[in-house]
């Protein structure tokens, strides 16, 4: 299972309306640590099955969302239980840091 790509558009129906927490990866094309996290929130992605959802909004595609939830800096990752905003974390992350931080919020 692979990251799914959001948009402004989809967000409610893929993030706030899904059954299963969701992990939204807030990032930008021309951002070094986006790309450096990327392929660690695909192994999340593959690693954690069906536990959680990772996604991917292109806060240049849609900036309506990001602006909303109070998004700063990018990378921004937001974890959404039930369609509630239940915890934030900003910067590129190493992979323990991740698995930590998506286990003391119930997930992982």
């Amino acid at each position: 299972m692979a990251t799914h790509k959001i948009t402004d558009d989809s967000f409610e129906a893929d993030v706030l309306k899904s059954s299963t927490p969701v992990l939204v990866d807030f990032w930008a094309e021309w951002c070094g640590p986006c790309k450096q996290i990327a392929p660690i929130l695909e192994e999340l992605s593959e690693g954690l099955g069906d536990k959680i959802k990772i996604a991917k909004l292109n806060i240049e595609d849609s900036p309506m969302t990001p602006s909303r939830f109070g998004v700063r800096g990018i990378p921004t990752m937001i974890l959404f239980k039930d369609g509630q905003m239940t915890s934030m974390k900003v910067g590129a992350l190493p992979k323990a840091k991740l698995l930590e931080w998506l286990n003391e919020s119930g997930v992982g």
